[in-house]
């Protein structure tokens, strides 16, 4: 027994000799975003280079995946029907946990640069990214659900693909460029980067980019989270005043 223990023990580091041998390092244009009253979205650029530590068998081509993702939080997601010829809810499924922003940059198409199984033992694809735990005691097709919650995030930018938008150079060098759009949420968004042969992930790096409101926005939105009555007299006086000065405006200007 101890024989095979040891064979095992020497033959583990052989069976995946690609795994310790190659490995990414990477950065971000900038670490930060910071939101103001005139922002309107950001473009993240990601680089970084492939260290190797002995010759690789490059049978297969070296591939590379980067996912960005915005913090994640429940939602509902509800069916309309025609009942009495009015639409009104009629289902509604609560999804554990979805990110309001997910985007997947590869450097082939999708299906030629990860298997089904590496992408479910680290939840890469978009579907993947949403988790739905309980939903099935709320719908007979929560899947259904959860297609349609990706169908409106895609239509609204939220949710993207992009095959083909990681550039790797020489199998050293790998680039990518993010667009965030300007409805962000607040918090720590995690990049993930992947890199993989013969569609199994051999190096992973990940790091976060902090989206935070700044100025204004920060003010404002800090007034109505923690003084909710003070936010909302000061919201009507303004309401007020805006109209008293338009109504002055247009009798001064009224022939």
């Amino acid at each position: 027994m101890r024989w095979l223990a040891l064979i095992a023990l020497i033959a583990a580091p052989l069976a995946s000799p690609v795994a310790a041998q190659e490995e990414i390092v990477a950065d971000l244009s900038q670490n930060e975003v910071a939101i103001t009253t005139t922002f309107t979205g950001s473009e993240i650029l990601i680089f970084g280079a492939v260290k190797r530590g002995a010759e690789v068998d490059e049978t297969y081509p070296l591939h590379a995946l980067i996912t960005v993702a915005a913090p994640s939080a429940p939602v509902v997601v509800r069916k309309k029907d025609r009942v009495a010829g009015i639409w009104v809810n009629t289902e509604e499924v609560h999804i554990d946990s979805a990110p309001a922003f997910y985007a997947i940059e590869t450097s082939a198409a999708f299906a030629d640069t990860i298997s089904d199984t590496e992408d479910l033992r680290y939840r890469i694809s978009t579907d993947r990214a949403i988790r739905v735990v309980g939903a099935a005691e709320e719908s007979d097709h929560p899947e259904d659900f959860q297609e349609a919650l990706t169908r409106i995030r895609q239509t609204q930018g939220a949710y993207v693909v992009d095959e083909g938008g990681v550039t790797v150079t020489d199998e050293v060098l790998i680039r990518s460029s993010v667009g965030l759009p300007a409805n962000l949420v607040e918090g720590d968004y995690e990049v993930r980067i992947f890199l993989t042969r013969n569609r199994e992930v051999v190096s992973t790096f990940e790091t976060s980019i902090a989206v935070n409101k700044v100025g204004l926005e920060r003010f404002l939105f800090s007034l109505s989270r923690e003084r909710p009555l003070i936010y909302g007299l000061m919201a009507i006086a303004i309401a007020i005043a805006a109209g008293w000065l338009a109504s002055a405006a247009f009798r001064v200007l009224r022939p």
